[in-house]
């Protein structure tokens, strides 16, 4: 594929933008470059919003961290909360936690998986999988699906509610609550909001299994459609625990090639700044990260769903592994590089986690009391990475003598799959807009790759780069009167 990134003569070119990208978390546009004849010349995924979080952390007591960041996002706060959390840990001296605690933790974090995978899938992704790229916008929503498919409606519905029960039970709210501090969590599960939970478990794991059943068909109607749209190879990341299982709460990073073969497997996660190196460019705020030994050209990598089926040797329970089984049979023996593969992808992964979360509210343990480590000496520097629903999320930070935070680094899943979306788009640019006049239907094609990624712009824009400011004066017919930049 010809490299779409940056045109050789851009000012000679027309320029259309998808502003915003609609049906996402935060706020994104495409802009799409083209010439006389509708050729494609340069596409690129920018993140305009700049929420700096990296910076304003700096200076605020430790302990205050894990609530404090989770205000990046209402879709996933509870992936930052747990991030900060296990970084807190060390900083603040904890051993292991104990099992109650790590349970609890455990529980807390599928809960959010699958109130985030419902959440994405019914309400964000199934209006263009039901109803086609190019149908009507009116219906093309999660209006639409209510009003043709109530019942698969309230299931995604009921599904997302259950996990943010879930959320809610054991953190005091369904958002920004307050559960994880250094060392365990501040309050039990009590038996009544176990047995809650517990009543209504089965049935979300039926309803799991039959949305991987719908995906599944949805497929058939068109597989190499749905395996060819929005492809790019990309090598891809995720952490397994020492069986090569996924692991979306602890585990070592693995990384694979786009043909399967091993990059590097059961790295320390604390050691990350020694195997990536992040960067960035003049025109988003979103980093760019790369593998350090594979170089900025090769080393961008693709985590999330897509990435954990494929880079684990199998998933923790029956009936996930099943599906996930299934699935990776249909790259006979090659990864799937697809983008609308991510939406099969993501539903074994709201199986396995409603699965996990079945098992733990079974557990005996889950309602015990013992909720803090043994604590030893005070630390200056902590790491926490855990597997949030979009990808592997990583939170740095390091704290003065005097207890306040000194340095925050977050490399949030959106970020770790910015190459890998812009390269999805051109790939879905290059297919289906070059030579072709540019209709509304058309340019959704685009929104549909970067919609599959499920990606959290609010939680990923962080980068202190050099994007230019621009400001267009524009006259009451909307021409162009004059055009100021800043920082080119």
């Amino acid at each position: 594929m010809l490299n779409l990134e940056t045109a050789q003569s851009p000012h000679t070119l027309r320029r259309v933008a998808i502003e915003p990208v609609s049906r996402v978390e935060g706020h994104g546009k495409v802009t799409i470059l083209l010439d006389e004849e509708n050729r494609v010349h340069q596409v690129r995924l920018h993140i305009v919003e700049f929420r700096g979080f990296e910076v304003f952390i700096e200076g605020r007591p430790f302990w205050e961290v894990p609530v404090t960041v989770q205000r990046l996002c209402g879709i996933c706060p509870v992936s930052h909360h747990i991030a900060a959390g296990k970084a807190m840990d060390i900083v603040a001296g904890y051993g292991p936690l104990t099992p109650t605690a790590e349970k609890l933790r455990r529980l807390l974090h599928y809960g959010q998986i699958v109130q985030s995978h419902a959440l994405h899938f019914f309400h964000l992704a199934s209006p263009d999988l039901l109803f086609g790229f190019d149908s009507e916008v009116s219906k093309r929503n999660v209006i639409g699906v209510a009003a043709a498919f109530p019942d698969l409606a309230r299931r995604g519905v009921m599904t997302r509610k259950w996990g943010q029960e879930v959320i809610r039970h054991i953190v005091g709210k369904r958002i920004h609550g307050t559960g994880v501090i250094p060392g365990g969590m501040n309050k039990p599960l009590h038996v009544d909001e176990r047995d809650t939970l517990r009543r209504d478990v089965d049935e979300i794991v039926g309803w799991a299994r039959e949305s991987v059943d719908l995906v599944a068909s949805l497929y058939e109607t068109n597989p190499d459609f749905y395996k060819r749209f929005g492809e790019s190879r990309s090598n891809m990341m995720g952490l397994v625990n020492a069986a090569g299982e996924t692991d979306f709460y602890h585990g070592g990073l693995r990384a694979q090639d786009a043909d399967g073969g091993p990059i590097f497997d059961h790295v320390d996660y604390t050691t990350y700044q020694d195997v990536f190196q992040e960067e960035t460019k003049p025109w988003s705020y979103m980093k760019f990260p790369h593998i350090k030994a594979l170089g900025a050209e090769n080393g961008s990598y693709r985590v999330g769903p897509l990435a954990r089926v494929q880079v684990a040797d199998r998933l923790s329970t029956p009936l996930a592994e099943d599906q996930r089984r299934k699935f990776v049979a249909l790259g006979q023996g090659k990864p799937l590089h697809g983008a609308l593969m991510f939406h099969w992808a993501r539903m074994i992964e709201l199986l396995n986690a409603a699965e996990m979360a079945r098992d733990l509210l079974n557990d005996a343990e889950i309602i015990g009391t013992d909720l803090m480590a043994d604590k030893g000496p005070r630390r200056g520097e902590g790491v926490g990475v855990i597997e949030a629903p979009r990808g592997t999320l990583f939170h740095h930070y390091k704290v003065g003598d005097d207890d306040l935070v000194t340095y925050c680094n977050l490399i949030v899943s959106t970020t770790n799959n910015n190459q890998a979306m812009n390269e999805a788009i051109r790939a879905v640019a290059a297919r289906f807009l070059t030579g072709r006049e540019v209709t509304e239907g058309l340019l959704n094609h685009i929104e549909v790759a970067i919609r599959a990624y499920d990606p959290c712009l609010s939680c990923a824009t962080h980068a202190l780069g050099q994007m230019p400011l621009e400001v267009d004066i524009l006259d009451a017919d909307g021409a162009l009167v004059s055009r100021g930049r800043k920082g080119d």
